[in-house]
């Protein structure tokens, strides 16, 4: 038999009950760790991507109200007909009232909207017209024209900017 003396380490200390981990378990043990936090900051990622991607409230089916009745601002869908055009924006007109509706760069020199043409307008109304984000023809087809809101800030002719445009 073995006496308490031969079962004590170096120094009169116990002998471990178990070898240290290999060098192997010792990477896992930080590697599962390290992985799970990627995959959860993945995870808030993707979460941020749909919450950005998903379909904008202008999607949803709203009744048309008058141009008169137009809120303050807001999302609204107004209904007439086209009264004047000027490149992407026109005049729809009903019997209550005229308003300036914007379509974007979607609208320049397409051809969506006829002068005389009976259109729905959803958007949003801000800064005195409707910036468009669809158009829905007499034939019920709807055009979608990009999110609404106003358009990016103008910047400053000058160094380190765009070169203005050219004169008409």
């Amino acid at each position: 038999m073995m006496s308490d003396e031969h079962a004590a380490g170096p120094a009169g200390l116990p002998k471990p009950d178990k070898a240290p981990p290999p060098h192997g378990r010792h990477r896992r043990r930080i590697l599962f760790p390290a992985l799970a936090v990627a995959l959860a900051i993945g995870a808030a990622g993707g979460a941020g991507a749909m919450k950005l991607l998903r379909p904008a409230p202008e999607m949803a089916a709203m009744l048309p109200v008058s141009i008169a009745a137009m809120p303050a601002s807001g999302l609204v869908t107004i209904k007439g007909t086209a009264a004047e055009i000027y490149g992407n924006k026109f005049i729809l007109q009903d019997d209550s009232g005229r308003t300036l509706v914007d379509t974007g760069p979607a609208g320049d020199g397409s051809g969506l909207v006829g002068k005389g043409d009976l259109v729905t307008v959803q958007g949003r109304f801000d800064d005195g017209f409707v910036h468009a984000s669809y158009l829905i023809g007499k034939d019920g087809k709807a055009e979608a024209l990009g999110p609404a809101g106003p358009p990016p800030p103008h910047r400053m002719w000058g160094p380190g900017g765009p070169p203005p445009p050219p004169a008409p």
